[in-house]
């Protein structure tokens, strides 16, 4: 035990000694470990968690098409997606 309380004392001397050292070892742990924690969490929610559907494997996407224009592919809006389903 000895041993580690005589390292830990060093370490604060040496830390009182450089206090920038300190400061940009800080910055530099806490930008990493804040980093990761937003890359990890993105990579959870759009890849790794089950989409809150049933069936998420029957999920599609409805395209239209105005060539006219120069839009290939266009979105389908909710409106138009009514009257598609009407019309079918």
């Amino acid at each position: 035990m000895n041993p580690l309380i005589q390292d830990l004392q060093y370490s604060l001397r040496s830390y009182r000694r450089n206090p920038g050292f300190v400061l940009v070892v800080l910055l530099i742990l806490g930008l990493g470990i804040g980093l990761n924690t937003a890359i990890f969490s993105a990579v959870y929610g759009v890849l790794l968690k089950k989409l809150p559907f049933p069936q998420p494997q029957d999920l599609v996407t409805i395209w239209g098409k105005l060539p006219a224009n120069g839009l290939d592919p266009l979105p389908v809006s909710p409106p138009e997606y009514q009257d598609y389903r009407e019309k079918t």
